[in-house]
């Protein structure tokens, strides 16, 4: 995959944290573990979003979404 150079501004604490993982052989150098980090956060968000628009839904309506057309083969399904 492209990459793309960009500057960040980290505290001095973070930049040590992260040294230490280079340091630790976690990762071959700074870059790699901000990557990986980023990566991991935006992941983390992302399967946080899905689950806040779930919340959203209405159990009933999905309910009743889902077993439209059922018909008569809804009388041989199991109750929730």
């Amino acid at each position: 995959m492209a990459k793309t150079k960009v500057a960040v501004t980290l505290d001095t604490q973070t930049v040590r944290r992260v040294d230490r993982l280079v340091r630790d052989a976690r990762y071959p150098n700074r870059s790699q573990a901000i990557e990986a980090a980023v990566a991991a956060q935006l992941k983390r968000l992302e399967g946080r979003r899905l689950a806040e628009e779930c919340g959203k839904l209405d159990p009933a309506a999905e309910r009743a979404l889902a077993e439209e057309g059922l018909g008569s083969d809804a009388a041989a399904w199991p109750e929730y």
